[in-house]
């Protein structure tokens, strides 16, 4: 049965747009935002060639940093300003998150609201800081190394000061990134780093099928295929908004109390639990866990000797974790489940959930009060992780398997997919929530709830 709630959303309509002014207005600075991440990723590092780059990024196109290229918007093949894009600040929400479950002190902090919350986004950011300049560093060495072993000036003028401007320069392109994010999340529509990270792969849509539109006309990608990867997509798309939206709801049951004619009435409603819980964060955090030491081994192979047993290790560990190779997609599958069932035990709480209930008179309808009630909150969010974790993998594992296979340009993936989808949906939820706020009156109306006025 359709809730009051889904009464109202079903009924609202968007004539009334053009009286949301509020909406408007965050709708009009969230694209100036994305604009200007745009443009920042057109304004190459100090001190480099970028007629070359292009040349250079080719030596390691088909591997993991094809992942990294996506998610900054091709930033890293331009060697821009912010080439690392927001991937460290998510490594480091992943370490801080991770410590603040498993560190005594830290979990006190975590409990204090919102001034330990404070505290905790600002270990995070020292943690970005310290990732960029270790990202960066290996990143301006590997630039000079890929130059004198191509025979490409790659670098002006190669050097200590250029590795330190470099990493400058790369750590504040990636804080100004967060704080574009940070203004997009406060003064603009949508959460501000999710939407930098789906720009950055709408973004190299039109290169990805103009170069699957050529591979078909060239007859280096059968059209078959092209066909067979196109239905796959759509499927995908219509499986990850069905399962996006699914969720198990648990009846919670309230006491009776007396009506205004005399009699007793018990108020019901529900708790609804998500499949996936997680969103997109799973994929992304394993993604990161992978790009952040391939980043450095990928960039800093080049500069090791090969042959040595430490640069022979470095090498078979690029070749190992490769797309589509079995080490890779089994740490990948790995990491998706692990960050399922991490982010949701980070996010819901059963014990909290169940004391809330117990302190609000509300109990599900045979289960008791107080622990049985968080363990029976546990069990089936348990369940439904399960599915959500199986349900990810297969989304976000076996496109990746398919394009490695194939060849299909990767922003067809899964993960990227699954990004896309989801920024996108969360996006019109809040635009649909702004327009229920303004629009209330009129849809109470719409939806013909009925009450009455004493």
């Amino acid at each position: 049965m359709a809730s009051r709630a889904d009464n109202i959303a079903s009924s609202l309509s968007f004539a009334n747009f053009g009286k949301a002014t509020e909406l408007k207005q965050r709708i009009w600075f969230t694209i100036g935002a994305l604009i200007v991440f745009r443009f920042m990723s057109f304004v190459p590092l100090p001190g480099v060639n970028p007629q070359i780059l292009e040349t250079l990024y080719d030596q390691t196109r088909g591997g993991i940093l094809d992942l990294f290229n996506t998610f900054s918007g091709g930033s890293l093949e331009r060697m821009s300003l912010i080439a690392l894009g927001v991937m460290p600040y998510i490594t480091a929400s992943i370490v801080v998150q991770l410590a603040a479950s498993l560190h005594p002190s830290l979990m006190a902090l975590k409990k204090e609201g919102e001034a330990g919350r404070k505290k905790l986004n600002q270990y995070t950011r020292y943690g970005t800081v310290f990732l960029c300049a270790v990202q960066g560093w290996f990143l301006a060495s590997g630039l000079e190394a890929y130059g004198a072993q191509s025979g490409l000036q790659a670098v002006v003028d190669p050097g200590i000061t250029f590795r330190i401007v470099a990493v400058i320069n790369l750590v504040g392109g990636t804080m100004f990134l967060l704080w574009l994010g940070e203004q997009i999340t406060s003064r603009g529509i949508g959460n501000g780093v999710s939407l930098i990270i789906m720009a950055g792969i709408v973004a190299q849509f039109p290169t990805f099928t103009s170069n699957l539109l050529e591979g078909g006309r060239t007859g280096a990608i059968s059209p078959v295929v092209i066909g067979g990867f196109l239905v796959m997509v759509v499927v995908l798309i219509l499986g990850i908004c069905f399962f996006e939206r699914a969720q198990r709801r648990l009846l919670i049951q309230y006491p009776k109390r007396a009506t205004e004619r005399g009699g007793m009435q018990a108020d019901r409603s529900h708790l609804p639990l998500k499949l996936n819980t997680a969103g997109v964060i799973p994929p992304i955090f394993a993604s990161s866990l992978l790009l952040l030491p391939l980043t450095i081994t990928q960039f800093a192979g080049n500069s090791i000797d090969p042959s040595s047993k430490f640069g022979g290790f470095v090498q078979s560990l690029n070749q190992y974790l490769a797309h589509g190779q079995p080490l890779y997609m089994t740490l990948y599958a790995i990491g998706i489940v692990f960050f399922c069932f991490f982010y949701t035990a980070v996010v819901f709480n059963p014990e909290d959930t169940a004391e809330n209930l117990k302190k609000n008179g509300g109990f599900i309808p045979g289960i008791r009060p107080g622990k049985r009630t968080a363990d029976y909150l546990d069990y089936v969010l348990t369940r439904i992780t399960v599915v959500g974790a199986i349900y990810l993998t297969v989304v976000c594992v076996v496109p990746e398997w398919g394009i490695a296979q194939t060849g299909i340009p990767l922003f067809l993936g899964g993960t990227s997919l699954l990004i896309v989808v989801n920024v996108t949906v969360d996006t019109i939820s809040q635009i649909q929530s702004h327009l229920l706020a303004h629009q209330y009156g009129d849809l109470i109306k719409k939806a013909k709830l009925k009450g009455r006025l004493r």
